[in-house]
């Protein structure tokens, strides 16, 4: 545990030369407004409060230090913005009078997020919290910090503006996951934009900040924050209800940045006017079956645009199921005059007639390839896989040799079981099955694992053994406090925790070697937690025996 007297309130490495820092050149002389807490307080006895970092419509964000960690973190206090003010040199919150009631209402939103996230920590495009508590006349939420970029400082340093879809798929996949699992558990992000996703030190990319539901539209007793480009119309206007959906326009919005290098307009002029311009030169450049998912993920109206997370990535992935769909004659004779023009503008190509008489020629030509692959079929026609036919490779005998084939490597693409299963071709070429398993590092759902090396060269009807991430294992920490710590240890230890322990000051007559009762460990008792983390007890020392020095005449 450090010495906080001279450490930066900002990175809280020590300072060395007067109060900017060296480390991060915060000035340390900075004046802190009286409506935040004042940086060394500290909360829980734990918890040092740091530099603000933002003021957001639910809350205000510190950097801070745990001192039962060893740590830097961050801090969020809920402060709903407008409602309330701090007294100086009081930590409560104070709120309104007219203000209670609500204020109330969105605290308990607050602790509701907050507390669900803390479960949700296998997540990988989500920053671990850990903390959750009330305080002050409010709320706090504890979560881990870590060094990192925003997307849009990313896309700016990048020579072109704009990455390619193979670098793009890396980035921001994941982050699907993370937010299938949020919308199964309630939660609507509602504010994905480049500068609300984080590339972090270890490579991935994680959601930067959560607010409360009721920040994240317009009609709300709290200040709302549009980001233009990324906002969906339905956070803007009421008429229309906030939904899964609401979070795929804002990351489809943030793939386009990420590929054609500008914001897409805002959602409110695009009812008007929804066509969205891509130069041929970058469109060039971008998969068909991503320009068709962004388009979709793209839809003004809610209720038009793809409606699910599963949905949504199997459009990304090119998934087979998908394509088998897109092609089905009923949904072609489905599409308008208006939708062929906007996938037209929204490729970047123009409007004439001669694309129209192509398009027309080419429905044709691909009308005739279907009945000569039907009477194909019926005369017993067979072709292999690659699409390949060869005159002099037609036989009458009943045996054929066995293919061979190369297995693909099915764990470096993020693909989910669902993936693999849709995919006809490898469900013909292989006998593929699945086995699930635990993983640290591999989100749940995830191929992680196959019994047959990529590169190998098998017979057809080979099987393949995949093993899907059940995500990492967890467990409840059981309530220890008030036992001896060896049998604290061994109860923590038996449900799969490492345990270590930090001896405090005993001069209230507890017995020694016994786990404080009250905030004595962290995590906290009952919070669900990966089996193998470490679970740090506060152990009572020999009692301090308080004793009165002698007087002298």
């Amino acid at each position: 545990m450090k010495n906080t007297d001279n450490l930066c309130m900002n990175c809280f490495e020590e300072l060395k030369n007067g109060s900017v820092c060296q480390n991060c050149e915060y000035d340390n002389d900075t004046v802190t407004d009286s409506l935040f807490l004042q940086p060394k307080t500290v909360l829980n006895n734990r918890y040092v409060i740091g530099a603000v970092t933002s003021q957001e419509s639910d809350s205000i964000v510190y950097m801070a230090y745990d001192q039962q960690f060893d740590a830097v973190c961050t801090v969020r206090e809920f402060f709903p913005k407008g409602m309330g003010n701090r007294l100086e040199g009081n930590c409560d919150v104070h709120i309104r009078e007219r203000n209670r009631e609500e204020a109330e209402k969105l605290k308990k939103s607050f602790l509701n997020l907050w507390t669900t996230i803390i479960k949700m920590h296998n997540l990988s495009a989500v920053v671990q919290t850990y903390d959750v508590f009330e305080l002050n006349n409010t709320a706090y939420a504890v979560s881990e910090y870590m060094e990192s970029i925003t997307l849009r400082e990313f896309l700016l340093r990048s020579p072109e503006g704009n990455i390619l879809w193979d670098k793009a798929r890396l980035m921001f996949m994941p982050v699907l996951t993370t937010l299938e699992a949020l919308h199964s558990n309630g939660i609507i992000y509602g504010g994905i934009c480049p500068d609300n996703l984080m590339l972090c030190r270890d490579g991935k990319v994680r959601l930067r900040t959560i607010n409360i539901p009721e920040a994240n539209v317009a009609q709300s007793p709290l200040e709302f924050t549009a980001h233009e480009g990324y906002t969906a119309l339905e956070q803007y206007d009421n008429s229309h209800k906030v939904c899964p959906a609401t979070d795929i326009y804002g990351f489809s919005a943030c793939v386009f940045r990420a590929l054609v290098g500008q914001n897409p307009p805002d959602a409110v002029s695009r009812e008007t006017n929804d066509k969205l311009m891509i130069p041929n030169s970058i469109a060039e450049k971008i998969p068909t079956h991503i320009i068709k998912a962004l388009g979709s993920g793209l839809q003004v109206y809610p209720e038009k645009r793809t409606q699910s997370i599963e949905v949504f990535r199997e459009q990304l992935n090119a998934s087979p199921s998908i394509q088998a769909q897109s092609a089905v004659p009923a949904k072609q004779e489905e599409k308008d005059e208006d939708d062929i023009t906007k996938e037209k503008y929204y490729k970047g190509y123009p409007v004439d007639d001669d694309i129209e008489k192509k398009k027309k020629t080419s429905n044709a030509i691909i009308v005739i390839l279907v009945i000569l692959i039907i009477a194909a079929i019926a005369g017993g026609i067979w072709a292999v896989t690659t699409g390949k036919f060869d005159p002099k490779e037609q036989t009458t005998e009943s045996t054929t040799q066995a293919e061979n084939y190369t297995v693909p490597d099915f764990t470096a693409a993020g693909y989910t079981q669902s993936d693999i299963q849709n995919n006809a071709v490898w469900n013909k070429q292989f006998k593929i099955t699945y086995v699930a398993d635990y993983s640290t590092d591999v989100e749940e759902g995830i191929i992680f694992k196959q019994s047959v090396a990529p590169g190998t060269d098998v017979k057809e009807g080979t099987e393949i053994t995949l093993t899907v991430s059940k995500g990492v294992e967890t467990a409840e920490v059981p309530d220890v406090g008030g036992l001896p710590v060896e049998e604290a240890t061994e109860l923590l230890e038996k449900a799969g925790f490492k345990v270590s322990t930090i001896e405090v000051y005993n001069d209230d007559g507890h017995r020694a070697g016994t786990v404080k009762a009250s905030y004595g460990m962290a995590p906290a008792a009952d919070s669900t937690v990966a089996k193998g983390e470490e679970v740090v007890l506060q152990v009572y020392g020999e009692e301090v025996t308080k004793t009165t020095e002698p007087t002298t005449e």
